[in-house]
This record gives C-alpha cells, structure tokens and sequence, in this order.
C-alpha cells in the first residue's frame, strides 16, 4: 500500500456556503411559520436544514505544519491529506487518523548484550527518524511508534554481537570497533535499523551509539586491561625516543670529536642515558672529581 494524495478544498468558502445555509434555513423557517402553510413548510427546513448542515460541518479539517491526515473511505484507504489550513474533504471519510511528519528522536534502554569476542557489555543508542509513507506507517503495522521502537533495540543488539568493544592489539589494520570506529558504527548501525523499517514508511535520518561502556561484572578488569595497554603504548614511545636521543648524543660526541669513547665506555654511556630518559623517577647526578678513567 502507497502513498497518495487525498482530495480536498480550502475551508474558507465552504464556511461561507455553511454560514449562507444556515441564515437561509433560517429564513425559510421564519417564513414558513409565519404563513398559513401549516407543518408542510415548516418540517422541510426545520430537519433538512441541520442535516445537511451537519454534513457540511463535518467535512472540515485542520492540518497543522508538518502533520497529515490519513482519510478512510467506508473502510478503504482514500489518500493522505498534507495541505497545511483549513481544509474540506468529503464528509464521509471517517475516520480521518493524524499522522505527524516532523522529526522524532528514540532511545534505547541500556541493552546488556555479548560482543564479537563475547564479552558483556551495555549499549544504547539514540535515532532519529520521521514517516515518509503514511499509508505503510498506519496500514502495514498495528502501532508504528512500537514498531520503532522494538526494531531499534533488536537493531543495537544484532549490531553489538556483530563487533568487537574494542581490539585487543588496537592495531588490527581494517578492523572495526565499537569503541574505535564511531562513525563507522553508526552508519552500519543506520543502515542496520533502516532495512528493518522499510515496511513501515520511516525514514532513518541519523543513528548513533549513546551509551557503551563493559558491564559491570568485568570492568574492573576491563579497565586494568586498558591501563597495562595504555602503560605498554606509553613506554614503547618513550624508549623509542630514548634511543633516538642516545644516538644522537653519540654521533654529536663524535663528529664534535669532544671525547673519544671505547666499546665499553659507549655502553655504559647508553645505560646511564637511558636510566635517565626511561626512568619514572628524577635522576640525582653523580660529579666525578678525579680522573677521566
């Protein structure tokens, strides 16, 4: 079932036809009770004038900005009204089912589900979306918000199983993280929840994770993970600095010819500067008074 266009007019005229109607029933109804005609010119205004007028009235309809109505025709859908105002439609088309067009925002609850390496974790995610289709949105399920919302979170959790929290190396080239690879992520995750809503008219405008963090039976020892990482990272940069700086002293003492060094003397010059360069702590320098050996 698609989208299509209902038929309709402005309301302004049609609230001066009502308001012609009704001053003209009115002045049949005097007229009739002031001549001597007698009930067969007075039963005629006095029903058929708030029948028809009652018709009349019936087939106004407000639609606000970005908001539509879906008309029903004795049971058959009879198109979807999108023109802003004042609006007449065809009295019959009852009922006449408001279907808002504006941009909505969803988020998940807290999911605890297992990752690619099987650890548990919690994730949500927020979504923005809007109904393009009004017919599928109010036809082709029972409660398009619920639809949403249900698909949204089996969305988040298939998309959670599928990758890793985070790489153990944090150097796999191509690999993709959850913690790593945001943008990544909510991109498959947008495409993940828009293949789901399809059917129902609504159009996925943006997906992104929210929330993502271990559960708490291993964070502790998630987070102690992390940190022995971040320490090994950190001291890898500071020895690879360190030697470039011990060679560098080396090859200047050298070319400057300031001292000649043997083997041996290079080598304990090597261990002395790193213990220096490498060392957590503030190194305490030791002045030799006597001789150069």
């Amino acid at each position: 079932m698609n989208e299509k266009s209902a038929w309709s007019i402005s309301g302004y005229p049609m609230v001066a036809l009502l308001a012609l109607w009704i001053i003209g029933m009115l002045y049949f109804l005097t007229m009739a009770i002031g001549s001597d005609g007698g009930p067969a010119l007075i039963l005629p205004p006095l029903i058929g004038g708030p029948i028809v007028g009652t018709i009349l009235a019936i087939g106004f309809v407000m639609v606000q900005p970005k908001q539509s109505r879906v008309l029903v025709l004795f049971g058959a859908y009879n198109g979807t009204l999108k023109q802003t105002g004042l609006r007449w439609v065809n009295p019959f088309n009852y009922p006449r089912i408001p279907v808002s067009l504006r941009l909505r925002n969803f988020e998940s609850g807290k999911n605890k589900v297992n990752d690619a390496n099987g650890n548990p974790i919690e994730i949500a995610a927020i979504v923005v979306w809007r109904v393009t289709d009004t017919a599928e949105a109010t036809f082709e399920v029972d409660n398009y918000r619920d639809f949403v919302a249900v698909q949204s979170e089996a969305a988040v959790r298939t998309l959670a199983s599928r990758y890793a929290y985070d790489l153990k190396d944090g150097k796999s080239s191509g690999a993709v993280s959850l913690r790593a690879n945001p943008a990544e992520v909510s991109e498959m995750l947008q495409h993940e929840i828009q293949d789901r809503l399809q059917t129902a008219g609504v159009e996925v405008v943006e997906a992104r994770i929210s929330h993502l963090a271990y559960a708490q039976e291993i964070a502790a020892a998630m987070l102690q993970r992390q940190q022995a990482s971040a320490i090994v990272d950190a001291r890898e940069t500071i020895v690879e600095g360190a030697v470039g700086m011990v060679e560098m002293a080396l090859a200047q003492l050298s070319e400057r010819k300031i001292v000649e060094l043997d083997d041996e003397r290079k080598a304990a010059m090597v261990g002395n500067l790193l213990v220096v360069l490498c060392g957590q702590q503030d190194t305490h320098p030791v002045v030799n008074a006597g001789s150069l050996y």
